[in-house]
Order: structure tokens, then C-alpha cells, then sequence
């Protein structure tokens, strides 16, 4: 059989048959899991950064209603916006620093019980201050100058507390104000088993600009979530004591949590590096509360894909797609590509240190998810209003903001796909927890990823009730069992359009590992194309033609596929070696907002930025160890 085979195709080898064959024909939902669409990852007007960029007035009831489908008033340009299919969770993720304190003060002012005459004279000048920049227009400046400086972070991170900008006096209480309310609006909003409403926040580490950001999900409600208040960055920029507060507050209040890295790809090396921020060894304790903490991490969103660079993979033809080179900082700095800025470099930096240590940290799955600072989670180019409000009009995206960065330098991206027993909040971490999840760049491409030893072609049929009972899902590790000591690893993938989306062109499995010599390598391989092409003598597939319309940007012609399935078998497995295996759905290419702004605009291009844009899924990885004996 044709190593890469549609619904149609497979039915027909199995039964004989040449009728059309539905996504619904195919057992993908076996074993009680359901596909969750969801953002873990959105601001509102309570993060000082989205209020300074424009968005004055949508708030986290605005954020869940828009994610249900509701529509709402844009923060800027006032216009009606809504999603064509609404998600089935939500994260309210404003940042713990200075929360609710930029819009307290814009709107009320900020008073602290009894200040001192020179205490007083300070909150009136910060009052008339951030009034006065909101005021003129002038709020995206004054956010950048409050950025971290350059430099050494690691040397800046051990003086911390000397460079805290003091930016808000009395801030705590607008924090626990922000905070309370936040769960209460959760609460209101969480409808199990039809839509799951989350309260998290935001730590944003950020030494001498490297990005070491992370999204703390709960599963608190009001009555649980009062016991604490969101840890901070200006309570520690070190994530081990990030990951210490949650262990001991998950002790005291029996509230659970989950921290998701998110911008890798402007960490400046250190978000998946083999040292500590402090610059100490990873040790084993060090390693297994990061496992604990961080299972999954947000591989692409609207600043950057985070999979990998050209320079880090250059035998990848796909390497290159929505790099983010900008540095969030108030002085521009060239962008240095390092390999713990990325995904694919961390799961093999992870095999090493797992050989040399027995656990490893970086075993994480793999989400998306949008950092939408405007209250609206929208993921998809045709309707993107933007990572700041102010960049909700093509007008705009001209002119640069941060440093060189530039509305069209952002892509709209992305979305976390979860496979969850039930739309609950416990169901939702519990999938996260076990890494049965996946990221898209905003597409609703429905992804199967199992792995095991005794999978054949029959299989693909019943690809859910095969990959359970004879193997394990995306985000698992697989084990070396005795009489498999000499049988090839092999997979179950199965893909499918979105249905409001366009055609798919390839599924290629990515396999990293460290060989005989101790080296960490890679290898991509197409398993499953549209089109009947052929692999060249190179191993190389022919690409699809670019059909997509300057003028509309609309797709012609019929290339592609809506879904691929195949069995693949790794012809090159070694059981004496770890290893990772992931997914990669590529769609065929379509227009990028840039090319929509441009056509809307009337103008010749988009200062460079791309026209089309090649979307995207990655699954968690799964997992291959010569020396483990049970699954994790």
C-alpha cells in the first residue's frame, strides 16, 4: 500500500469499495476522549501592557463571552467583532505584576490607608502621569520605556530587586481586587461539559530582556482562589521558586497548577538551557519539579513559532516560518539564535540530560495558544484584531512599535488542542498533566498520534481503539518490552481539515535522538502527502503549487487533501537509544493578514512580510527509553 493513503483510498483496500468515506466513518474517538479547542493564554484590560496599548475597556467578562462565541465591542477601533466557531476553554492569563494597577488608576486613582506627605505626592504625580501618556495617545511609548534593559540576565536576575521599576505604589491591593474578581467571573462563566472557564495569570520574568515568561493555569474557583494571590516576578524572577510557591500553595489550599513556558524563541538561550538561571548544574530534585510543574509548553503564538530556526535545523525545509528576531526590550539588541530558545533543540538537550541525570526535565508537550492583549482570542488571519489593540487596523500595522517589530511581524496564532474525557477544568489539566494534547498555529486541523509496537495497516480503520489498546497517544512514553526487543517502532497518524479551513499537504514525523557518539540528532520524514506526488531521489517531496489569489486572497483549484492517514514504521530504530517522535501536519499554503491588509490598503506589499502563510500542527511527542520500565 501507498505510504500515504486517504479516507477513500484505505476504504477501498479494505472493503472494496470506491464511495466517499467521512471523517465520521473512522473510529477517532474511542476511549472516551473528546477534541477541546481552547486559548490558555489571553489579557484584558487588568495587564498594564494591554491597557497602556490601547485596550481601555474590554475586560475578562468581555474575554469569556467573545471565547463563547458572544460578540463584542473592539477595545480600539470600536467595531463589532466575533469568532465563526467559538472555543470550549478559556484561560484569563493577565500578568501577576502590577495587576488591575495601570486601569485602577486611570479610572479611579489608587489611595493606600494613611500615606506619608512624600508617599501622597508620589501617587498623585504617577495618578496625573499615566493619565496624561493614556491620554495623548502616547501609552505604547511609555510601555516601552518601563521594559527591561539589556544585559547579562543571568547577573540581572541575582540583583532583581534592585531594578524592580517602581511603577505602581500600592499596587496590592488593586491586585487582589483584579484577582478576586477574576475568579468570581470565572466561576459565572464555567459551564461544565460545555464550556470550562480557567483563572490564571501571567509570571514575567524578564532579566536583562530574556523572556523566561510563564502561564499559570488553575483549577481555582472562588472560594479556593482567595487563599492566595498570583506569584509574581517581582516576587522572584527564578522559576524554581516560581515552582516552590506552587508546590507549597497546591499543600495549603489543594488548588492545582500548571505552569506553561511561552516565547522560547526570545529567551536568549535560557528557557530550555542545561543551567539553572542562577547558572547552577541541573540537578535531579531541580529536574523533577520542572517535570512536575511543566508538562506542556506553548510552542507558537503571536510573537514567534518556537518549533525551531533554520540555523538550528537547516536540513528542514520548514524550518523557517514566523520567526520572531525582537528582543522585549527598551533598547534595541540583535536577535542571537540559541539552541535553548527552541522547542525541537529542548526535547534533545532533555535526552542528554536524562541520560546523565535519570530524569528528564524537558519531557513537554506541546500547545498554542494566542497572548492576545485585547481581551479576544482570534487565531485565525482572516479575522485577527491584532496582539494589541492598537493594531487592530491594517492603518496601523505599518508603523513600528516595539524596537523593529511591526503589526505584520506577528502572525495570528495560535490554538491549544486538548484530547479531554469531558470539558471540565479537572479533565482539561488532567490531559495537560498527561501531555495528550497539541498545538496549531490557529487552524482547526484534527490530529491522531499513537505509537507502539504491534500496529499494522489494519489498523487504521479503528486508529483510536487500535492506538489505545495496542500503543500509547501523543504525550506518552513508550517502553522496551521483552518480545519487542527486535520489532520496529511504529505509528498511527491521522489528520483532518478544519472543517471551515483549506486542504492539507503532508504529515511528516519529526524523530530526535543521541547516537552512539553521544550527539543529539534529527531527521524529518514525510509519511503522508496529498496529490500522488513522489519522493525524488533526495527524499524530497515535490511542494504544492501557490494558488492563492494577490487580489482576494482566497485559494484556487483543488490541491491538497481534507485528511491523511497512514502507518508508518521508523526504518531506522535502534532500541539501544532514546528517542522522541512527533507530528507535524502542514496545510497548503493560504493568505496571511499581511496579504489581506495590503490588498485592503491598495499597496503593492506588505513592507516585505510575507503574502502566505503555511499553517501548521504539532503534536506532544511521544517518547522512546531503552532504560525505563514503565510508562510515564
Amino acid at each position: 500500500m501507498n505510504n500515504h493513503i486517504t479516507f477513500t483510498a484505505l476504504l477501498a483496500f479494505f472493503i472494496g469499495s470506491s464511495s466517499p468515506i467521512l471523517a465520521a466513518d473512522v473510529d477517532t474517538n474511542a476511549e472516551p476522549r473528546q477534541l477541546l479547542w481552547g486559548d490558555t493564554h489571553l489579557h484584558t484590560n487588568n495587564s498594564f501592557d494591554a491597557f497602556l496599548n490601547g485596550n481601555l475597556s474590554v475586560t475578562p467578562v468581555d474575554a469569556y463571552r467573545f471565547a463563547k462565541g458572544e460578540p463584542v465591542i473592539h477595545a480600539y477601533n470600536r467595531s463589532r467583532v466575533q469568532l465563526a466557531t467559538p472555543l470550549d476553554f478559556l484561560v484569563v492569563s493577565d500578568h501577576a505584576e502590577f495587576l488591575g494597577g495601570i486601569k485602577d488608576i486611570y479610572n479611579e486613582g489608587i489611595g493606600l490607608e494613611n500615606p506619608g506627605p512624600i508617599e501622597q505626592l508620589v501617587l498623585w504625580y504617577r495618578e496625573w502621569e499615566i493619565r496624561d501618556v493614556i491620554d495623548r495617545g502616547e501609552g505604547p511609548a511609555y510601555f516601552s520605556d518601563i521594559l527591561p534593559k539589556p544585559g547579562n540576565p543571568r547577573e540581572l536576575a541575582l540583583r532583581w530587586n534592585e531594578d524592580l521599576p517602581d511603577l505602581i505604589p500600592g499596587a496590592l491591593g488593586s491586585q487582589r481586587n483584579a484577582w478576586h474578581a477574576l475568579l468570581e467571573t470565572a466561576d459565572e462563566h464555567n459551564n461544565p461539559g460545555k464550556f470550562t472557564a480557567f483563572a490564571g495569570w501571567e509570571w514575567s520574568s524578564q532579566p536583562g530582556s530574556a523572556n523566561l515568561h510563564r502561564v499559570v493555569v488553575s483549577n481555582a474557583n472562588t472560594t479556593s482562589g482567595q487563599k492566595f494571590l498570583p506569584f509574581a516576578s517581582t516576587d522572584s524572577p527564578f522559576p524554581e521558586d516560581l515552582w516552590q510557591w506552587l508546590d507549597k500553595t497546591e499543600t495549603d489550599t489543594g488548588v492545582r497548577f500548571i505552569a506553561i513556558p511561552h516565547n522560547s524563541n526570545i529567551s536568549k538561550g535560557l528557557m530550555f538551557d542545561d543551567k539553572t538561571l542562577r547558572g547552577d548544574t541541573i540537578e535531579r530534585d531541580y529536574a523533577e519539579r520542572r517535570l512536575r510543574y511543566e508538562p506542556i509548553v506553548e510552542m507558537t503564538q503571536i510573537k514567534g513559532d518556537s518549533e525551531t530556526h533554520e540555523l538550528l535545523s537547516p536540513d528542514d525545509a520548514f524550518a523557517k516560518f514566523e520567526t520572531y528576531p525582537y528582543y522585549l526590550s527598551k533598547k534595541s539588541e540583535p536577535y542571537a539564535v540559541k539552541p535553548g530558545d527552541y522547542v525541537r533543540s529542548a526535547l534533545k538537550t532533555g535526552l542528554e540530560l536524562g541520560q546523565k541525570i535519570g530524569v528528564n526535565p524537558f519531557k513537554i508537550g506541546m500547545i498554542g495558544s494566542t497572548d492576545s492583549h485585547t481581551g479576544m482570542s482570534t487565531a485565525e488571519e482572516p479575522n485577527f484584531w491584532g496582539k494589541y489593540a492598537n493594531d487592530s487596523i491594517p492603518e496601523n500595522k505599518t508603523s513600528h512599535g516595539l524596537g523593529s517589530a511591526s503589526g505584520w511581524t506577528m502572525s495570528a496564532s495560535g490554538l491549544a488542542a486538548v484530547w479531554a474525557t469531558e470539558n471540565t477544568r479537572d479533565a482539561i489539566m488532567d490531559a495537560m498533566f498527561r501531555r495528550e494534547v497539541y498545538a496549531t498555529t490557529g487552524t482547526r486541523i484534527t490530529v491522531r498520534f499513537f505509537g507502539g509496537w504491534d500496529f499494522s495497516e489494519a489498523d487504521l480503520p479503528m486508529i483510536a481503539t487500535s492506538g489505545y489498546e495496542k500503543g500509547v497517544p501523543m504525550g506518552s512514553n513508550l517502553t522496551t518490552q521483552a518480545e519487542s526487543q527486535s520489532a520496529p517502532l511504529s505509528f498511527l497518524v491521522h489528520a483532518s481539515r478544519d472543517p471551515l479551513g483549506d486542504n492539507l499537504d503532508r504529515i511528516q514525523i519529526i524523530k530526535g535522538w543521541i547516537d552512539a557518539d553521544g550527539k543529539p540528532r534529527e531527521q524529518i520524514y514525510n509519511v503522508a502527502w496529498s496529490d500522488d506526488r513522489e519522493i525524488d531521489s533526495n527524499g524530497k517531496l515535490t511542494p504544492l503549487p501557490d494558488t492563492v489569489n494577490r487580489r482576494t486572497g482566497k485559494t484556487l483549484g483543488d490541491s491538497g487533501d481534507p485528511e491523511l492517514l497512514t502507518f508508518w514504521s521508523d526504518p531506522d530504530f535502534d532500541p539501544s537509544i532514546p528517542a522522541f517522535y512527533y507530528a507535524r501536519v502542514l496545510q497548503i499554503l493560504t493568505a496571511r493578514h499581511s496579504l489581506l491588509d495590503r490588498s485592503a490598503l491598495g499597496i503593492d506589499n506588505a513592507q516585505d512580510y510575507p503574502d502566505v502563510i503555511q499553517e501548521r500542527a504539532y503534536t506532544s511527542p511521544i517518547w522512546f527509553d531503552p532504560s525505563s520500565l514503565s510508562t510515564q
